[in-house]
């Protein structure tokens, strides 16, 4: 018998059962935390599954199938020069418009393929932390000095923690770039360019479906707002020609599934979410009925959903249960708590915030307004900073799943390393804004 197995397993049991027999069901506050944990959730479902990661998944299923393990070594693994996958991975966040949660499919899919543990943590950090629309929108809103520390701060801070993780484990990547090393270069099957633009469309869907209204009325970003549902469609039209000429799906059903959803589109033109989930649909039902790689993405697809979602759910109703909910709502630890205790520019204030934000889930963009309404509330610009620097690449779902991929020692080490690097970030600028 595994009385290790067997010993958690109390545990968990006791735990539960301790939890559930001193509920304070009468209290105000674990109520209203409970409703938070409810209304997180359902607001992520409805928000954030369908537009965020879905096509996620899809994309971390192409780098599954249609990048090789070759590819992915060549510009990520033993065989690349540094300074190139350092730098790829580092500014990779600019193109996608992903949160904490998004960008692990990708992370798990590139770390799956060979990549080192350097580059594919520098690439984990610099997704959700160097978020084009996000830096815009620090910089807009919560000042200019605080848009150009975070974007200074987030390249800096990806390529750092990814070298000091490699330094820490280099004994177990000197043996996987060993192995790397006596690979034979094996020619693609299917030409970059060709995998390069099948990529790159549902990068697009991704990065414009989630594309969010700016404070302003004019403007590009304004444009691209008021629009960015006709400039989605278009890029679904090209995946549905991309489906045909690069993954050579049967064209008479493939042409049959867009012109469904084309004429829901404009039936339903004020619902684009219709439209758009009867794409997702149609994607599946052709990729189930596909052969050989088209149906082999799905299936990468469908075991990263798998694997990942199930935590997500757990960490997203535990971080509203302790933290509320953005845009409102206050969980079992009140907001004014953390408004006092992150005034100034002190160490515990700078370290608190980095690991509030460390623990507390951001959605993409969202951090902005929270940090906002925190600002206005007594919050200093040093803590200000280390909070974005921590919140938006970490959160407790991330966490659980980033656990599950690399171990519990590497999650626990990368997690310190963002914590104590925002920190001192954080009491730098504070003491330089002062």
């Amino acid at each position: 018998m595994d009385w290790k197995e067997q010993y958690k397993s109390f545990l968990w049991i006791t735990g539960f059962f301790l939890f559930a027999y001193f509920m304070p069901l009468g209290n105000p506050n674990f109520n209203a935390a409970i409703y938070d944990a409810l209304e997180l959730t359902k607001w992520y479902a409805q928000e954030h599954v369908l537009l965020c990661l879905v096509p996620a998944f899809f994309i971390a299923g192409t780098i599954a199938v249609f990048v090789s393990q070759a590819s992915v070594v060549k510009y990520f693994g033993a065989k690349a020069k540094k300074w190139v996958a350092y730098l790829v991975a580092s500014v990779s966040g600019s193109i996608l418009a992903v949160c904490s949660c998004t960008v692990l499919p990708l992370f798990t899919s590139i770390h799956k393929r060979g990549a080192g543990l350097g580059p594919a943590i520098t690439f984990l950090y610099s997704g959700p932390a160097i978020n084009i629309l996000a830096i815009i929108l620090t910089a807009r809103i919560l000042g200019f000095e605080l848009g150009v520390a975070r974007v200074i701060g987030a390249v800096v801070f990806s390529i750092v923690i990814g070298l000091i993780m490699a330094f820490i484990y280099r004994k177990e990547e000197a043996e996987k770039a060993k192995a790397q090393l006596a690979m034979p270069d094996i020619p693609e099957e299917r030409p970059m360019w060709q995998t390069a633009t099948h990529f790159f469309i549902l990068v697009a869907i991704l990065v414009f479906a989630t594309w969010g209204k700016p404070d302003t009325n004019e403007g590009l970003f304004y444009l691209i707002a008021k629009y960015k549902w006709l400039i989605t469609g278009v890029f679904g039209i090209t995946l549905s020609l991309s489906l045909i000429f690069i993954l050579k799906l049967n064209k008479v059903w493939t042409l049959l599934g867009t012109l469904i959803v084309v004429l829901l589109a404009i039936f339903y033109s004020g619902k684009p979410l219709i439209p758009y989930t009867a794409a997702i649909v149609v994607i599946t039902l052709l990729l189930t009925f596909a052969k050989d790689e088209p149906n082999q993405w799905l299936g990468e697809s469908w075991d990263l959903a798998k694997q990942i979602l199930p935590l997500l759910g757990a960490g997203v109703l535990v971080a509203g249960f302790l933290l509320g909910r953005p845009g409102g709502g206050h969980g079992i630890v009140p907001q004014e708590w953390i408004s006092v205790l992150v005034g100034g520019n002190s160490l515990f204030a700078n370290f608190f915030a980095s690991i509030v934000a460390a623990f507390m889930y951001f959605a993409t963009l969202t951090e902005v307004p929270i940090l906002q309404g925190l600002i206005h509330g007594g919050m200093g610009q040093g803590p200000a900073l280390a909070l974005l620097l921590a919140g938006p690449a970490l959160s407790l779902p991330n966490m659980l799943v980033i656990r599950k991929v690399i171990g519990t020692q590497k999650t626990v080490v990368y997690v310190t390393l963002v914590v104590i690097m925002a920190t001192i970030s954080g009491m730098v600028f504070g003491a330089f804004y002062q």
